[in-house]
């Protein structure tokens, strides 16, 4: 992968790490940045050696400020359109990762920059994090994934009020809505993100890829179905367990 323009993939000691590389543009999401996830993204899901993923940017002012629209409202035909979303769902692949997924988030979180955090399991934020949909303002509207995610995430009175209005709300703000696990100082956050990446790392990698699955997947069944997922899961753990200590 040693072609990437956009990102930055590196893996060391089971934590797989990509860096959003556009810091002269703020990280804006271009479609080179979608089609260079998206071949990263599907490697990691096969790659049996990450245990963890962290997901963070570029420079000094930004996370991701949000979509490069020079690039996405230049509206290719129909057929292409679809043969692309087809072959490159970027954001299904994201939720369909079966590691953890961290993000450190600083500076601007806007845009698509909330959208791909919110595909991410835990979201640690520095204090200068600022993060806001302005797609209404622009005469668009959110289209990866934020009217479905964000309303799970933090609420539907909350994401209407930043859907609706475009108000960026600062890190404490997100803390308390719940859109992000932790706030941390600035010169914390990459630490802080790598120790937790570290400590994940160090467990039982099926207990953990099952907790997430029981979580994710649950979240949408009745409960009786979600219960019973989870002792399915629990069960094959504990077998596994009991496989390797023979």
């Amino acid at each position: 992968m040693s072609d990437l323009e956009t990102i930055i993939y590196e893996k060391t000691d089971a934590i797989a790490r990509i860096t959003l590389n556009r810091p002269k543009f703020l990280n804006a999401y271009n479609i080179r940045m979608r089609d260079e996830l998206y071949l990263v993204l599907d490697a990691i899901k096969d790659d049996s050696e990450v245990r963890v993923v962290v997901l963070k940017g570029a420079g000094e002012k930004a996370f991701c400020a949000g979509a490069d629209l020079t690039e996405f409202l230049t509206a290719p035909s129909p057929i292409i359109a679809r043969k692309v979303r087809w072959e490159r769902d970027i954001w299904g692949l994201f939720l369909s990762l079966p590691q953890p997924v961290i993000a450190a988030l600083h500076g601007y979180v806007l845009g698509s920059g909330i959208e791909i955090a919110l595909c991410c399991d835990l979201r640690i934020a520095s204090e200068d994090a600022q993060f806001g949909l302005p797609e209404v303002r622009l005469g668009i509207i959110p289209a990866a994934g934020a009217t479905q995610t964000l309303p799970r995430t933090i609420g539907r009175a909350k994401a209407l009020e930043m859907l609706l209005n475009g108000r960026w709300i600062s890190a404490d703000e997100a803390l308390e809505a719940r859109l992000i696990n932790r706030v941390v100082s600035r010169d914390k956050l990459l630490p802080i993100v790598d120790s937790i990446a570290t400590q994940i790392a160090s467990y039982n990698q099926r207990a953990i890829r099952s907790a997430k699955q029981a979580l994710v997947r649950g979240r949408d069944l009745p409960l009786a179905e979600g219960l019973a997922l989870e002792k399915r899961l629990a069960i094959s753990v504990q077998r596994s367990l009991a496989t390797e200590s023979l």
